[in-house]
């Protein structure tokens, strides 16, 4: 198969070197740098997963795409979350292997995040994690597996949903989006399934569920960890039979649409903790994608708050020139507890509020404006007031509650100290 490879690429106008193990690679990559690396995951000595680990991972190393037998499909996925450009299944057509080449060597500059600006951020974003995200994204586009995306809330779990909704052939049919934490638990099944007239008290008509709103579409379930265990059983039942019935009625309902989930919970732990159904489990996590926290991604820090810049400047009709250099350290510098929905709040705020030509670093954070206030030396009575009050609290504590004995030890009349606790706001200690 390496000598078929050869020649075809060969007649194609590419200059190849074949390398036939893992360490002849290395050796001759150290020599001389390559548009491609094409490589089989088995291979004598060190495998294609250790060679990849090894050689690779750094932002300008070539692409590579591997070749794998349909038994490791797996370990393949698992290569392109960890920055592989692609696989091929063995047996596969020349002219597709020739097509997909020609394709990753004329986008090579986009390969790890390698030549964007800070300006021209990809869909999901420039870090090297979330171009694999893109790639592996786009490479199960097609396909009608069940995806569990997971990561922190905020993180944009949605958007990549959407991301795959739009490079799929459903493109042109609905994206349904159901946050299910925001759903009163009493409803859930309602509102996913749908019901039939007099199936409740209250419900005067048929009622068409998220499932068949979908249609053929995809259903995209955020927050899946917070259904109720009876929705869960219901669901995996959808997900076995691709059928319901809706709540009050009889007739199987067909379902067509692609199911993506999401969840910022450990549904393994859920799981175990036996708060999630371990079957419902397995048939959502076929394809198990992360999204990763904002701060473990610095590097999309700004092209997303300059994506969000002029969003807003659009929207609301503002004429600023940006954000100053104050504010684009500030944002570098902050730990995004929101990640990025906390950035995008953040800039639109700014932007509706901003004063000046630019965004300042006070229009990004004023909550900082109130710390340093708040930082700022006490004044002399603030200062009396507080030791006032802790030889109070102290004296009361040493003598029970004892008015008496307190006012003796602070060397005040009795009177005196009622006066100062019902200044202070001190309730009287028993």
């Amino acid at each position: 198969m390496g000598e078929s490879i050869v020649d075809w690429l060969a007649v194609a106008g590419y200059r190849v070197t074949w390398a036939r193990s893992a360490e002849d690679a290395m050796a001759r990559l150290r020599d001389a740098p390559v548009d491609l690396v094409i490589c089989d995951i088995r291979l004598p000595g060190m495998t294609g997963e250790e060679f990849h680990a090894r050689a690779f991972g750094r932002e300008r190393d070539a692409p590579i795409l591997f070749v794998t037998g349909f038994g490791d499909i797996d370990q393949a996925v698992r290569l392109m979350k960890g920055g592989a450009a692609d696989y091929i299944l063995k047996p596969f057509d020349i002219e597709k292997l020739l097509e997909r080449i020609a394709q990753l060597i004329a986008s090579r500059a986009d390969f790890g995040g390698a030549g964007h600006d800070g300006d021209t951020p990809g869909v999901l974003g420039i870090a090297p994690a979330m171009r694999a995200l893109e790639r592996l994204l786009s490479r199960i586009a097609d396909i009608d597996s069940t995806v569990l995306l997971t990561g922190p809330s905020g993180a944009g779990k949605e958007v990549a949903a959407r991301f795959l909704h739009e490079r799929s052939p459903r493109a042109e049919a609905p994206f349904i989006a159901v946050n299910c934490a925001a759903i009163p638990s009493e409803l859930v099944e309602s509102q996913l399934f749908g019901h039939e007239k007099g199936a409740f008290t209250g419900a005067q008509a048929r009622h068409h569920g998220y499932l068949e709103r979908a249609g053929d579409g995809i259903l995209f379930l955020d927050e899946i960890g917070d259904l109720p265990a009876a929705v869960q059983a219901k669901l995996l039942r959808l997900l076995q039979e691709r059928s319901f019935v809706r709540v009050g009625g009889e007739n199987p309902q067909p379902f067509r649409a692609r199911i993506l989930a999401a969840t910022h919970v450990d549904l393994a732990r859920a799981v175990a903790e036996g708060r999630f159904r371990e079957d419902l489990y397995y048939r959502l996590c076929v394809i198990n994608l992360e999204i990763p926290a904002l701060t473990a991604r610095p590097e999309d820090i700004l092209p997303l708050a300059h994506r969000f810049l002029r969003e807003f400047v659009e929207r609301f009709r503002r004429p600023l020139d940006g954000f100053s250099r104050g504010a684009e350290e500030a944002l570098l510098a902050h730990d995004y507890p929101g990640n990025v929905r906390e950035l995008r709040n953040r800039v639109e705020r700014a932007v509706a509020l901003a004063e000046g030509a630019e965004i300042e670093t006070r229009d990004l954070f004023p909550e900082a404006r109130m710390e340093d206030m708040a930082a700022s030396p006490p004044s002399l009575a603030r200062l009396r007031e507080d030791a006032e009050r802790r030889g109070i609290e102290t004296a009361l504590a040493h003598t029970e509650g004892d008015i008496e004995a307190a006012a003796d030890l602070l060397a005040v009349s009795r009177s005196t100290l009622f006066e100062k606790m019902k200044r202070l706001g001190i309730r009287r200690i028993r």
